[in-house]
């Protein structure tokens, strides 16, 4: 799949849990925090205690990266192999 079709189904997708498979094997869990031309960032389902889905930590404020609601990662869409919505994890 091209990487402008990850694009577009990661934007329709924030706010979604996803499942996201890259080239090198590793699988990603997540919530879709937000998306730029090169990267879908996702916010980690932890399975430790739960604060309502905010986490404490962020960076460069409520402007900059994790929207103030902890820290997350990005994939880079070149490096997708397989994308998958989730409705819940297990």
């Amino acid at each position: 799949m091209s990487t402008g079709r990850y694009y577009d189904m990661c934007c329709r997708g924030v706010g979604r849990p996803v499942q996201i498979r890259t080239i090198d094997g590793q699988v990603h869990r997540g919530i879709v925090g937000r998306v730029t031309p090169n990267k879908v960032y996702l916010r980690p389902i932890g399975r430790g205690p739960s604060y309502g889905g905010v986490g404490y930590g962020y960076y460069r404020g409520y402007g900059g990266y994790g929207l103030g609601y902890g820290f997350g990662w990005g994939i880079a869409f070149g490096a997708i192999a397989a994308l998958a919505f989730t409705p819940f994890f297990i």
